[in-house]
């Protein structure tokens, strides 16, 4: 009899041993099919602060901008913005034929930024994102039983990881392009239109034309 008693005391010590490790090792937790590694988006801004005049700006700072420019690597999914007082157009004019040449357009309104803005001075801000998923690769789960039957903490991490990589703006992660209710449909379909209403060869009546016999 207590051999008995010690082998069923024995056999449930496995068991619940056997449950801790599987608990220390992870067992997925997630039962749904959503993902919970998804792409975060940071912010930062950089700044350059510029003489302004009421011509605009003078070429040596218009030369500094430039290189500036350069410098930080200005591309696409960036935003320029102006935090000018005096809303100077020729300020404005000659900064965004700068950032065109990097094919960007001013954004209106500028971000708040650390400082105070100097009279006679303009502050050029460039905001750029950038997305990444945290915790990726996730190979926390180590256990092979899964109780909860949920996915495993990995799941989604590469396709989210690549998408945070390849996106050329990341900020439409966030919030995607709007629409301008303009359609290319009409453009794209005026050649089969006009194929289309084009009247066939032979739809005339044939033209008579002499002939001579022997």
């Amino acid at each position: 009899m207590p051999k008995a008693i010690n082998r069923t005391f024995a056999g449930a010590l496995a068991v619940s041993l056997g449950l801790s490790l599987a608990a220390c090792g992870g067992m997925p937790q997630n039962a749904s099919l959503y993902s919970t590694k998804q792409p975060v988006v940071e912010r930062t801004n950089y700044t350059l602060d510029l003489q302004s005049g009421a011509g605009g700006l003078p070429i040596s700072e218009q030369q500094r901008l430039a290189d500036w420019f350069e410098t930080v690597d200005l591309r696409y999914g960036d935003r320029v913005a102006i935090d000018d007082a005096t809303a100077s157009g020729p300020v404005r004019e000659a900064i965004g034929k700068l950032a065109a040449r990097h094919g960007l357009l001013l954004s209106e309104g500028a971000p708040v930024t650390v400082g105070f803005v100097q009279p006679g001075t303009v502050r050029v801000v460039v905001t750029r994102s950038v997305a990444e998923v945290p915790g990726c690769p996730d190979w926390s789960a180590k256990s092979d039983m899964n109780y909860a039957n949920g996915t495993h903490p990995n799941y989604g991490c590469a396709v989210n990881s690549n998408m945070a990589a390849m996106v050329a703006n990341p900020e439409d992660l966030i919030s995607g392009q709007t629409g301008t209710g303009e359609t290319v449909i009409m453009s794209s379909s005026k050649a089969i239109n006009s194929y289309r209403e084009q009247a066939p060869t032979g739809a005339g009546a044939l033209t008579s034309s002499a002939t001579g016999g022997n």
